[in-house]
C-alpha cells in the first residue's frame, strides 16, 4: 500500500446556485513531506466545523482504484487525484476491506480507521453538478475518514503499513451500506461493535427503534 498524491487547501469563497459557501474541497497535490497533526494535515483547513473536522474526520482518504471508476462513470478520462477533496490518495487501501478501529502508518504518522465519508452538497459544488452527490453515495465508493493517534509527517510515494488489524468489529463499508440501506441485523452487528463512534452508535439505535 502507498500514498500516491497527498492533498491539502485552505479555504476559500465559491459561489454556487446564487450564493457564496467557503470550502476546503479544492484541494491540491504536495511534493513536499506534510505534518499529519491531530486535527488536519499541515496546509489543510475544513470550513464548517459543524459538518466537516474534529478528530474523527481529522484526515480523509480515498483510494486511486476508484478513480478508474469515476474517470468512466463522468466521462472524464483525465480526472485528476484529489477531485474528491481527499487528503490522501492511496494504493491498496479500499473500505471494502478495512474495519472500525484498524490502524495504519501513513509514513511516520499513526491513523485509525473510523467511519466512511458521506457526501454533502460540497462534492456537487466541486464537479459543477448538484446530482454528484447522490451519484457518489450509490457507487459505494465512500473513502474512509481517520483520527490521528500518532502526528508524524507524511508525503507522496510514502509506503502505508497496516499496524493493527481489529478482529472483532465491523467493515467502513458496512456503515455506508447500512445509512443507505437500513437492516436490522446489520445495524444490531453494528451497535455491537466497541470502537463504533457515538455519533453511528446513536444514528443506528434510532433507525433500529424505527424498524421495531
Amino acid at each position: 500500500m502507498r500514498i500516491l498524491s497527498l492533498n491539502v487547501a485552505a479555504p476559500k469563497k465559491i459561489r454556487w446556485r446564487g450564493k457564496y459557501v467557503m470550502t476546503g474541497i479544492f484541494k491540491e497535490p504536495m511534493i513536499k513531506r506534510l505534518l499529519v497533526k491531530k486535527l488536519n494535515i499541515e496546509g489543510d483547513a475544513q470550513a464548517d466545523l459543524r459538518y466537516h473536522g474534529g478528530p474523527f474526520k481529522a484526515v480523509y482518504s480515498y483510494a486511486g482504484e476508484h478513480y478508474l471508476y469515476w474517470r468512466r462513470e463522468l466521462g472524464r478520462p483525465e480526472l485528476p487525484y484529489a477531485a474528491f477533496g481527499e487528503n490522501f490518495t492511496t494504493s491498496g487501501l479500499k473500505e471494502e476491506f478495512v474495519m472500525i478501529g484498524d490502524q495504519f502508518r501513513f509514513g511516520q504518522a499513526l491513523l485509525e480507521a473510523v467511519q466512511p465519508r458521506l457526501p454533502c452538497y460540497k462534492l456537487g459544488l466541486r464537479f459543477g453538478d448538484p446530482l454528484m452527490p447522490k451519484k457518489f453515495l450509490r457507487s459505494m465508493r465512500l473513502g474512509i475518514y481517520f483520527q490521528v493517534i500518532e502526528e508524524g509527517a507524511a508525503a507522496a510515494q510514502d509506503e502505508i503499513i497496516w499496524v493493527k488489524k481489529r478482529r472483532k468489529s465491523v467493515l467502513v463499508s458496512e456503515i455506508a451500506r447500512l445509512y443507505a440501506s437500513p437492516e436490522a441485523a446489520g445495524m444490531r452487528r453494528l451497535l455491537d461493535a466497541k470502537r463504533l463512534i457515538p455519533y453511528w452508535r446513536a444514528f443506528f439505535d434510532k433507525k433500529l427503534k424505527e424498524l421495531r
